[in-house]
Order: structure tokens, then C-alpha cells, then sequence
């Protein structure tokens, strides 16, 4: 079976992890996600994974309780970290590869992040997660999806959310919005769409990746992007 993509960068939220609970980890969308990703590792697809950390802690949120920015966003990259090393172990135990690496050093829980490591890791057949961001504070998990995209040569970056697409405005608050099923950066840019941060969404256009957003909670949906099918809205050009 032809594939549409062979290399991808995938963007997961923190607060997906959390499903119902409030906080920490859902066990089920844990194996769920992981599922999906050896799903398509099996057919050669090789996969780096970025995890947000906000169903643990989010910098922008400790500076309101007190918390200076800096260490705020080291304790959020922190929290990048125990996502990181959740989803490998679910991914571990359903038989698939799965390695973390991390953008400071921090053995003997990671190894560092390479771009040379990196895609020795994929031609290997692992699910290479990156963890703790950019390693520099101010730039969120978005960035480090949009700056690892590229360091490994994806072909897109897919960016797994609650809902299935952009829509002119938020739809679980508007029920008159409309989704797009394609949209350039340009249009997005004018419309003010708030799909990835302004520094991430300028990045993946300055270096011609192109993004798909969708409902990662649909079973079978990243399996579908992989094989060509219209699955939430792409943005590109």
C-alpha cells in the first residue's frame, strides 16, 4: 500500500493525556495514542513525537501564581519530560520502539538530542520523542514541534487536538463557524486563526512544512492522514 507521507513530526497536547481526569494521566488515551503510533510505525512510517506538558504544569500559568517566567517554563519543559517518558512506556509495552531524547542533558533519563541521533534513531524503526522543548525558555512545545519538523526532514507536521480541523472561529463556543478543509498561512495569518503560536506557525512557513490539524481522539484518524485521506484541515503554501 502507497503512502502519503513517509516521515512525520507529531504534535500532542499535555492536556489531551489528562482526558477526564484534571490533571496527570489518562492510562487508556496513553494506550490509545500509543496504539495508533505503532499502527503506523508497522508500515515503515517513521515518527517523531512532540508532547506538550500542560496536564502536569504550563509556564504561562505559574507566572499568574507567582512563579517568575523563566522558571515557569523550565518546570512546564520538566513536565514535557514525564509525558515523554509515559508514552514510551505505553508504547513499549504494546511491542512498539520508542526512545526519548532531550534538548539539555539529563542522563540517565534521556540522552541529549542530536539531529545526527535522531535520524539514526528513525532509520531504526523507533518512535523518537523529543522532550523538554527548545530547551530555552519563552518558546513553547508548538516551536520545538516546529524547529524538530524540520531538523529531521518531516514531511508534515501533524498536530493532534480535540477537535477535527480549523473552523473561522472556535467551534465548541461558535456553532456558526465553519471548518476548512485547506487553508494557505497566508489566509490563516489574515484571519488571525490561532492554529500554533506566531513564532512555530512563521517557522513551518519559512521551511515549506506544511500542517495538518485533527481530532487525534478519533481512532484510526492518524492512520488515515498517513494513507492520503482528507482528515481535518492542511495548511500550507
Amino acid at each position: 500500500m502507497s503512502l502519503k507521507y513517509n516521515r512525520v513530526l507529531l504534535k500532542l497536547s499535555g492536556e489531551a493525556l489528562m482526558g477526564e481526569k484534571g490533571y496527570g494521566f489518562d492510562e487508556n488515551i496513553l494506550n490509545e495514542y500509543a496504539v495508533q503510533i505503532k499502527e503506523i510505525q508497522d508500515m515503515g512510517v517513521q515518527v517523531g513525537i512532540v508532547i506538550g506538558g500542560g496536564n502536569i504544569f504550563r509556564g504561562l500559568t505559574g507566572v499568574n501564581t507567582g512563579f517568575d517566567r523563566i522558571s515557569g517554563d523550565y518546570m512546564g519543559m520538566l513536565a514535557t519530560v514525564i509525558n515523554g517518558l509515559a508514552l514510551q512506556t505505553f508504547i513499549r509495552n504494546i511491542g512498539g520502539k520508542a526512545r526519548i531524547l532531550t534538548a539539555i542533558e539529563m542522563l540517565p533519563v534521556a540522552e541529549r538530542y542530536t539531529r545526527t541521533l535522531t535520524h539514526q534513531l528513525l532509520s531504526q524503526g523507533f518512535a523518537v520523542i523529543f522532550t523538554f522543548g527548545t530547551g530555552n525558555p519563552f518558546f513553547t512545545t508548538d516551536t520545538a514541534a516546529a524547529l524538530r519538523g524540520v531538523e529531521m526532514n518531516a514531511e508534515v507536521l501533524l498536530k493532534g487536538t480535540r477537535v477535527d480541523g480549523i473552523y473561522t472561529a472556535d467551534p465548541e463556543k461558535d456553532m456558526t463557524a465553519v471548518k476548512f478543509n485547506e487553508i494557505t498561512f497566508q489566509e490563516a495569518y489574515q484571519r488571525g486563526l490561532k492554529i500554533m503560536d506566531l513564532t512555530a506557525f512563521t517557522f513551518c512557513r519559512e521551511n515549506n512544512l506544511p500542517i495538518i490539524v485533527f481530532d487525534m481522539n478519533a481512532k484510526g484518524n492518524l492512520l488515515k492522514i498517513i494513507q492520503g485521506e482528507k482528515v481535518g484541515t492542511l495548511v500550507k503554501g
